[in-house]
């Protein structure tokens, strides 16, 4: 999956990488994609509240070694 814009937060503990996201968001346009990779095993969790509170939506979810790859498309 291509995304627009990546953001790299690893060794970020939350709240950073959402943080980081809502800003890297704020500055797409709708409908583009941005990948955010991160350390963090609680982000998993973090990014599916994030998601269902601003209304952006969570495409993708995975994990990868000790990676966590969240991609979410601007709303």
């Amino acid at each position: 999956m291509d995304a627009n814009k990546e953001l790299d937060t690893r060794g970020l503990n939350c709240p950073l990488p959402i943080l980081k996201a809502k800003k890297a968001l704020a500055e797409m346009e709708s409908g583009q994609l941005l990948k955010v990779v991160a350390t963090d095993p609680g982000s998993m969790r973090d990014f599916q509240a994030f998601a269902r509170q601003t209304g952006n939506e969570l495409v993708e979810q995975k994990a990868q070694a000790d990676e966590f790859i969240h991609v979410l498309r601007r709303r």
